[in-house]
């Protein structure tokens, strides 16, 4: 039985840009280590992994929920297609994170260049906006009536 999201992982190709990104919304850096070889090399199926890993989370957020940074040393971080921005494509598409005020987060976010793709668009008793995150990733905040 689920009994709530746990966490999310971004692989990125500069740490602290990512990690950055992640404090303008609020998460704070908990835990910072290299994981290397074994056991995570078998768990992650990377052969000769070594790799930054970064637990971020929102102090005191009930229920916990961290945003996990990996930085590839070894080996070189596949080369996939840069995460497409479009909302009609197939596989993972958005994570979305409950906010308060999402009015002031908007100018707050772009005062500091992040990209707000979208206008707040009220949907379900909710107020939601997208900004583009670290490595291209689609990141939407929702802000409950």
């Amino acid at each position: 039985m689920i009994t709530h999201f746990d966490h999310v992982t971004v692989a990125v190709r500069d740490l602290q840009p990512a990690i950055d990104f992640f404090a303008l919304l609020g998460f704070e850096e908990e835990k910072r280590v290299i994981i290397k070889d074994e056991p995570f090399s078998s768990y992650m199926g990377v052969p000769d992994i070594e790799a930054d890993h970064v637990t971020l989370a929102v102090p005191g957020a009930s229920p916990r929920f961290e945003v996990q940074v990996l930085h590839f040393r070894t080996p070189e971080a596949a080369t996939m297609a840069k995460n497409d921005p479009r909302l009609d494509k197939l596989g993972f598409n958005h994570i979305c994170f409950a906010v308060k005020e999402a009015e002031a987060m908007v100018r707050r976010l772009k005062s500091k260049g992040v990209e707000v793709r979208s206008e707040l668009k009220n949907f379900h008793s909710r107020q939601l906006f997208f900004i583009t995150g670290p490595e291209g990733i689609t990141v939407e905040f929702a802000e409950w009536s």
